[in-house]
């Protein structure tokens, strides 16, 4: 009954060891926030028009959509992205540097 309990200690000790092994291979990842560009800010933005955009922004470099229901699209500018859903603004993202 002794070797029992001796095994399951040893047991458990092993799963123990396993997962602080793995903890301490854990990384950080940062990830540098950018701010929204001046021309354009995400509170600014969000439930605007795409007529509105456009006369505010300019003809956006690309489009891209409308897909799925409900339709979304994306207008690319030089330094975001700005997302639709059908002709409201949902988001401007800022596009990586680097």
């Amino acid at each position: 009954m002794f070797s029992r309990n001796r095994n399951g200690v040893a047991q458990i000790a092993g799963t123990v060891a396993l997962l602080l092994a793995f903890g301490a291979q854990a990384k950080t990842l940062e990830i540098p926030v950018g701010s929204q560009g001046a021309e354009l800010s995400f509170g600014e933005a969000r439930g605007m028009k795409k007529n509105d955009i456009s006369t505010r922004l300019g003809e956006p470099l690309s489009i891209m959509g409308p897909v799925g229901e409900p339709a979304i699209t994306r207008w690319e500018y030089n330094d975001f992205y700005v997302f639709f859903e059908r002709d409201t603004v949902l988001h401007t993202v800022k596009k990586p540097r680097g």
